[in-house]
C-alpha cells in the first residue's frame, strides 16, 4: 500500500538523492537505492500521489525534483544539537509524530528519544485541532522523556516548552518571538508555534511525557493550509528560506537545557523569565472552558504556570488544559 510505504524509510532515500534538483537517471538512482528501475518508478508516482511533489521526466536525462528540496537530516541536527544523548529518528510521512512515539512506547522503546517527521497526515494541536503539514517546510517534532516522581513533575511544563521554543527561535533570528498562555509562541500576535503535551504511565509514579512541538519554518502565505488564526513563519518573519536542521538541533539544545531547569526548580525558577516574553501581559482577553468565558485583564503567570487574570477588580487564577485565551478589543 502506497500510504505504508510513504512512511518508511525508502522514500527519504530517493528524496535525499534527487532533493539537489538535478537530474538523475532512473538507472543510477536504482543503483544507489539498490532496487531495479521499474521499483524507482514506483517510488516517483509515490512521491507525486501521496506527497504531491512534482517530479519532472524527461527521456534521455532522468528525473529531478520541480525545485530543489532540503530534508531533515539526524545527523546533521544531533551535530547541531551539541551534547545530547537523545537519540534522533527521521521519517518521511506520519500520521502524528506524538502518536507514533506513543506505538514505539508500546512495542518498547526505552525514552528518551526524538521523533520527527517531513509530513503529518494527522498532525494534532490542543483541544483536537488539526496542524496544518506541508511536506520538507516546517518542523514536526516530538520528544519523550521518562518521568520519576509521579505529575507533580510535569506541572506546567509546557510554559517551560515554550520558553525553549521561542529561545531557539530567537538563536536563529527571531528576535520578536514572544509567549502566549499556555504554550503557544508569537511573533507580532501571529502564531509561530504550537505545543501539545501527553503523558502515558502511572501518573502517581513512573511516567512518560511526550512533547510534540510545531513550529512554522519555511511555509509561505500563499500556502494552501486551512488555519483557524493569525499565523506566520520564521521565513515570513526573516524574508529568507532557514535551515530547518539547525533550527531542530538548535531547539533540542534549548529543550535539553530547559527540561534540566525544570526538573531541578519547578517552573518558578522560570517564572520571570516566562514573564519576560509573555505577549498579552495587561490586554484584556476572555477565557473560556467549554461554552463558559471569563472576561478579565492578564496580570501574569503564578509559579504553578497558571494564568493570572483581574476579573472585576479582584485576582483569580485559572489552569487547565481544556481552556482557551483569546484576545478582547482594548477599551
Amino acid at each position: 500500500m502506497p500510504a505504508l510505504f510513504v512512511a518508511g524509510p525508502g522514500m527519504l532515500a530517493l528524496l535525499k538523492l534527487l532533493q539537489d534538483g538535478r537530474f538523475h537517471s532512473g538507472e543510477a538512482l536504482g543503483v544507489e537505492l539498490g532496487v531495479s528501475r521499474s521499483a524507482v518508478w514506483k517510488q516517483l508516482q509515490g512521491l507525486e500521489s501521496e506527497i504531491g511533489i512534482e517530479v519532472f521526466k524527461v527521456p534521455g536525462r532522468g528525473y529531478r525534483l520541480a525545485a530543489p528540496m532540503a530534508l531533515l537530516d539526524a545527523e546533521q541536527i544531533r551535530g547541531h544539537a551539541g551534547e545530547i544523548d537523545w537519540p534522533v529518528f527521521v521519517e518521511a510521512s506520519l500520521d502524528s509524530t506524538n502518536a507514533e512515539i506513543f506505538r514505539r512506547l508500546g512495542s518498547g522503546w526505552c525514552a528518551p528519544f526524538v521523533l520527527l517527521a517531513e509530513r503529518q497526515t494527522a498532525g494534532r494541536g490542543r483541544r483536537g485541532r488539526a496542524w496544518a503539514s506541508p511536506f520538507a517546510e516546517n518542523l514536526y517534532c516530538s520528544v519523550v522523556v521518562r518521568v520519576d516522581g509521579g505529575m507533580s513533575q510535569v506541572e506546567a511544563l509546557s510554559l517551560t516548552v515554550g520558553l525553549a521554543v521561542a529561545r531557539a527561535l530567537q538563536a536563529c533570528g527571531l528576535s520578536a518571538a514572544s509567549l502566549k498562555w499556555p504554550n503557544d509562541v508569537l511573533v507580532d500576535g501571529r502564531k509561530i508555534s504550537g505545543i501539545l503535551l501527553e503523558l502515558a504511565g502511572d501518573p502517581a509514579d513512573v511516567c512518560h511525557v511526550v512533547v510534540g512541538i510545531g513550529i512554522n519554518v519555511n511555509m509561505m502565505a500563499d500556502a494552501p493550509a486551512v488555519i483557524d488564526q493569525p499565523w506566520t513563519s520564521v521565513r515570513q518573519c526573516l524574508g529568507g528560506m532557514i535551515d530547518r536542521n539547525r533550527l531542530a538541533g538548535e531547539l533540542l539544545r534549548q529543550l535539553r537545557s530547559y527540561f534540566a531547569c525544570h526538573w531541578q526548580y519547578g517552573f518558578a525558577g522560570l517564572r520571570e523569565e516566562w514573564e519576560a516574553l509573555h505577549a498579552w501581559r495587561g490586554r484584556s482577553v476572555a477565557l473560556t472552558a467549554g461554552q463558559n468565558a471569563t472576561l478579565g485583564v492578564v496580570l501574569g503567570v503564578d509559579g504553578r504556570g497558571a494564568i493570572r487574570l483581574e476579573v472585576d477588580g479582584i485576582e483569580r487564577s485559572f489552569s487547565g488544559g481544556e481552556l482557551s485565551l483569546r484576545l478582547q478589543h482594548d477599551s
